[in-house]
């Protein structure tokens, strides 16, 4: 990605707790979670999911602010029309949340952990240390290809859900069969190494290995460490 930073449209009802951000027609919802001096935490939900309503636990430790960014078609962020959802989008979408915040330390859980080691190599400069954990999407769909399907989502797709709300079917179903290549994920880890500045970028701090992490794991510039030790690893940083 080129290092330009898109401009942030917050939306007139933004509070300092909520922002609202413009990516395209999408309206994400980018909260804080903790006020504080400092390098912020940005925290990136799974498959399914949204930023949680009050600060985690496992996180408590972080010295400074810490904010959420609910991903397109995700909690409190809008739905597009017609699905068309893709990592490389939510990607995009973190892009904004990095022009509002600045630099950052990113904590991706599930499909959050592989949109934070697309953006640590993607805006490397922007990008204080990105730490991978277990969670909902993990794994993607593979790979590699797979046998093409067509997808009509209906509001019983998502238990309880109503018509045109969060998570949204088509999200669910098209980002769990996005594919993830190994030799294109270890891409942005060579990426965020040359570019950060940092010698290790990347900390994994699951358990579970999808092809694409696995790789991931072998390259120089990544660490195997604890939550604890990876969040205490970049808080360090300048």
């Amino acid at each position: 990605m080129s290092e330009t930073v898109p401009p942030v449209e917050a939306s007139d009802d933004a509070s300092d707790d909520l922002v609202w951000l413009t990516h395209v027609s999408v309206r994400l919802a980018l909260r804080r979670l903790r006020a504080g001096e400092g390098r912020p935490l940005l925290l990136l939900h799974g498959l399914g999911e949204h930023t949680p309503a009050e600060l985690p636990r496992s996180v408590a430790a972080w010295p400074g602010p810490v904010w959420g960014l609910d991903l397109t078609g995700h909690g409190r962020s809008t739905i597009p029309f017609g699905g068309g959802y893709t990592a490389e989008v939510l990607m995009a979408d973190v892009d904004h949340a990095l022009a509002h915040l600045g630099p950052v330390t990113v904590l991706g859980r599930g499909l959050g952990a592989y949109v934070a080691l697309l953006i640590a190599g993607g805006r490397a400069a922007l990008v204080r240390g990105a730490i991978l954990t277990d969670g909902p999407g993990l794994a993607g769909g593979g790979p590699s290809p797979h046998s093409p399907f067509v997808f009509a989502a209906a509001p019983t797709t998502v238990p309880g859900a109503e018509p045109g709300t969060a998570p949204d079917p088509f999200a669910l179903v098209e980002l769990a069969n996005d594919i993830r290549p190994p030799d294109y994920a270890t891409s942005f880890v060579r990426q965020a190494v040359q570019f950060s500045g940092l010698d290790t970028p990347v900390a994994v701090a699951g358990v579970v290995r999808p092809p694409w992490l696995a790789a991931v794991v072998q390259e120089p510039g990544v660490v195997e460490s604890t939550l604890p030790d990876a969040l205490a690893r970049y808080a360090a940083l300048d």
